[in-house]
């Protein structure tokens, strides 16, 4: 228990530049607090005490404003950085050596049935305030950055950004389609071919009504001549 518990530490102390000691994360880390409590919570969940875990887990949601739901599976090292606002759901898993700072979100979409929320690989990093939602598969080393809120599937060894989250790199490699000033929007690009639709047609009606009345001129014309 104790070579787990110093793991644990380790881990933070060399992810968090700012951890100056292990007693400082020890006592003082509100995402070292929110894991602990999680753990027991997760026990007493397994051992079908389902209240007892679903109490420890509210408990550690009102001292350290981090929601980690008892029957989530979370592996080892989990870094949570901050730690405000990190909500993770149900049937939510979490591989080695991760990282999550404020704000994230691993949830549902309300849609789905059984497993709802998402699967984590090991040594994912997710940046402050973003939002994984869906039961689908992160992989490992993958990042996701912060603000991002992520729909779909992302690869091992990715960077997400955006809303919704796209893909900025691969492997370590920019993907050759991607332009990061110009990212293709299908709402914005539905939006502008109907503009251009609307404006030939604005044209065209215009084209109509000048020949309507060209041909008004003419009618007339011919008739100021018989008389």
């Amino acid at each position: 228990m104790f070579d787990k518990l110093k793991a644990e530490l380790d881990s933070i102390m060399d992810r968090d530049p700012a951890a100056r000691s292990r007693w400082e994360v020890f006592f003082l880390y509100s995402g070292f607090k929110a894991v602990r409590y999680y753990r027991r919570a997760h026990w007493f969940y397994g051992h079908n005490h389902k209240f007892i875990a679903r109490y420890i887990s509210q408990r550690a949601r009102h001292k350290t404003g981090i929601e980690i739901h008892p029957g989530a599976k979370i592996g080892k090292g989990l870094f949570i950085d901050h730690g405000m606002g990190v909500v993770i759901g149900e049937t939510a898993e979490i591989g080695d050596n991760c990282t999550l700072y404020q704000g994230v979100t691993l949830g549902g979409t309300g849609k789905d049935h059984g497993k709802r929320h998402p699967t984590l690989g090991n040594n994912v990093l997710v940046g402050a305030g973003a939002k994984i939602l869906g039961p689908f598969h992160v992989g490992d080393n993958a990042r996701i950055a912060a603000g991002a809120v992520v729909l779909n599937e992302v690869p091992a060894n990715a960077t997400a950004v955006g809303v919704p989250a796209r893909i900025v790199r691969l492997n370590g490699v920019r993907p050759k389609d991607l332009d990061q000033i110009h990212i293709g929007d299908p709402v914005s690009q539905t939006l502008c071919r109907m503009d251009y639709q609307i404006s030939c047609l604005q044209k065209q009606a215009k084209a109509l009504q000048e020949s309507g009345k060209a041909d008004d001129a003419k009618r007339r014309s011919r008739n100021c001549t018989k008389k």
